[in-house]
């Protein structure tokens, strides 16, 4: 598991994740039901990006997500 504090790492690891499975950006937006530049964006860090494509992505890249409570 990995722990993703900023935008910047969510997009480095989701780029990782598409190079790693030969994917080129315009086909996995095309199979995750996005744009190209939605992806782009994504892989950015891009701050507003939706988070109803960003969790289809993951999705579609292999990943779920969970959440848990910061122990105080």
């Amino acid at each position: 598991m990995k722990e993703i504090k900023t935008t910047q790492a969510l997009g480095q690891l989701m780029r990782e994740a598409r190079k790693s499975q030969g994917l080129t950006q315009e086909q996995l937006a095309s199979i995750s039901g996005t744009g190209r530049r939605f992806v782009l964006d994504l892989e950015s860090g891009k701050e507003s990006c939706h988070l109803d494509k960003t969790l289809r992505v993951l999705t579609m890249l292999g990943f779920e997500l969970y959440l848990r409570q910061k122990e105080e």
